[in-house]
């Protein structure tokens, strides 16, 4: 049975005393530490003498938050307060958790990266670097909590819509984890967010006197591959039970690397498989509303990279659920990148990644071309540019068939193919829409349209959560599938009403415990179980989740 022995549990706070506690945010509770506790600790005096219990923290800290006024003061507000108080921290996060999201994650962490070696004001995570070959487990070691279960890696060379961000990535993995402790209710000692420094060949960073990371260019061959070798081993040595999430690779890496580790490791990279998870829940989500099943659709993918590719898989996956072969449910799919189709008869060479998905037929220039021929049913975007979606575009599909499906699944906000309003306006309200940041509620002609958010938050947590509860020895496409049916069921009939085809974010920790489920039971189906299940899965995962709350030390 897999126990949460985490480090808050097994190292003592009576080593830490007087400011030392209080500059430890793991232990620091501030004014909610008790008269006895000021008294035995050596606190006495160096805090305001009232006890303020953590619902009114709570009210104070939300309430200075709300006088920021943009969403990169708020981001460093937020930072600021995990750095002195983890516990409080993550309860505003659990209990405002629509609220706060966009800001600790999509779309704001990446403005954040973009400014990340400027507002850099206390390290988080490993920064392990092409200086650090032959020494990765000593800088392991240097990490204070020696349970960890969950690592976020990145190594900074395509950060969501942005680019090659080198070392400022590594906002992503610490956002990435922030969401595994609110959404999954991981014990924070349990993660650990890393970036791999190997350049950049971002020339602005390359050029400010103040970017934090190497100053090189991006190394892509042996040395890269020996640097990500190390760490892998590394980790699987000091914590065999720990997951690795690949985040934000280029796409030849990232196919590369989840491909080379996948059989050997419980890897996983969410831009692939998780984005092809959620996308693959909404659609079944829409599908409820149109009553059609998965194989009645035609689908027109805008990109072919990581998440293109992953998406297909996923929805492959769901097809060959229904009855269908690979090859019937690839006739399913057409691919456009910045060439048009994706087609054997294009000249060159095609990546890999591309030629599963590649289609026999002559060549069209451009997705509105595309459109005209297929008729599609569905159209994903996941391209990083904005626009593309346009009124052309958007009203052929609606002369085309009846109820359009339409996710512009670019993140941040300003990379979406199109806005709400745009897909609802040019559709004359038939479109079923879903993007990968937020946007606000639309009304139109007296309906009211709620757009829902395809975040993969939806679905990483509760599947870390599974895989961790039952010990997984690897991270199988049937558990993202798993994990996509259990979030298309969690969305209530009110919201599929309001053409939401996600469940409110507010909800993800209980749709992330549904998924840990799921993710479990297949975990034990497919034999890849560390540990032995246990009599009640759903009571085990309830109990074993971390709350923050704030302990008792006298």
């Amino acid at each position: 049975m897999t126990e949460r022995t985490a480090d808050s549990e097994k190292i003592s706070y009576q080593n830490k005393r007087g400011i030392d506690l209080l500059n430890n945010p793991r232990f620091n509770k501030g004014t909610a530490f008790t008269a006895e506790e000021k008294d035995q600790l050596g606190l006495r005096g160096l805090l305001p003498p009232r006890y303020i219990p953590i619902e009114e923290q709570l009210e104070r800290v939300h309430e200075n938050y709300g006088y920021k006024r943009t969403d990169l003061e708020k981001f460093i507000y937020l930072n600021g307060l995990l750095d002195r108080n983890e516990t409080l921290y993550y309860r505003l996060l659990v209990e405002n958790l629509e609220e706060l999201m966009p800001i600790v994650y999509t779309p704001t962490v990446g403005l954040a990266c973009q400014k990340y070696s400027r507002i850099f004001r206390r390290p988080r995570g490993l920064c392990i670097s092409l200086k650090d070959r032959g020494r990765v487990d000593d800088l392991l070691a240097n990490w204070p909590y020696q349970d960890i279960r969950i690592i976020v890696v990145t190594d900074g060379e395509r950060i969501l819509g942005l680019g090659d961000l080198g070392l400022n990535g590594m906002g992503i993995p610490v956002g990435k984890l922030s969401l595994y402790v609110a959404a999954g209710g991981i014990d924070p000692s349990m993660t650990l967010p890393v970036c791999l420094d190997v350049g950049t060949n971002n020339e602005e960073l390359r050029n400010d006197p103040l970017y934090l990371g190497l100053n090189c260019e991006r190394e892509r061959g042996k040395a890269y591959d020996d640097l990500v070798d190390e760490f892998i081993h590394a980790v699987k040595a000091r914590w065999p039970q720990c997951i690795i999430q690949f985040e934000d690779f280029g796409n030849t890496n990232a196919f590369r690397l989840l491909e080379k580790y996948r059989d050997a490791a419980p890897v996983l990279n969410d831009d692939i498989q998780g984005t092809g998870a959620v996308t693959l829940a909404g659609l079944l989500g829409a599908l409820r509303i149109t009553k059609q099943s998965l194989a009645d659709q035609r689908i027109v993918f805008l990109g072919a990279g990581e998440a293109g590719i992953g998406i297909a898989e996923a929805i492959m996956t769901g097809l060959c659920d229904e009855g269908l072969t690979e090859e019937e449910a690839k006739q399913r799919f057409w691919h456009v990148d910045s060439k048009g189709l994706v087609t054997h008869a294009r000249p060159g060479e095609l990546a890999p990644h591309k030629l599963m998905f590649a289609r026999d037929e002559a060549a069209i220039g451009t997705l509105g071309g595309v459109v005209e021929k297929v008729h599609p049913t569905v159209l994903l975007g996941v391209s990083g540019q904005p626009g593309l979606f346009n009124e052309m575009v958007v009203r052929t599909m609606t002369r085309q068939v009846e109820r359009p499906i339409i996710f512009a699944l670019s993140n941040p906000t300003s990379k979406a193919e199109c806005t709400a309003e745009q897909a609802y306006t040019w559709s004359n309200g038939q479109a079923i829409f879903a993007s990968g940041s937020p946007f606000d509620p639309v009304t139109l002609n007296g309906r009211f349209f709620r757009p829902g958010q395809g975040n993969n938050a939806y679905v990483f947590p509760g599947l870390g959560l599974g895989a961790i509860i039952s010990g997984a020895k690897r991270i199988t496409s049937s558990m993202f599938h798993e994990a996509a049916k259990a979030l298309a069921g969690a969305v209530p009939d009110s919201l599929l009403e309001e053409v939401s085809v996600y469940p409110r974010q507010s909800d993800i920790q209980k749709v992330s415990i549904d998924i840990a489920i799921a993710v479990a039971r297949e975990t034990y189906k497919l034999g890849l179980n560390g540990v032995p299940e246990p009599d009640d899965l759903e009571t085990f995962i309830k109990d074993w989740v971390w709350k923050p709350e704030y302990i008792p030390y006298v």
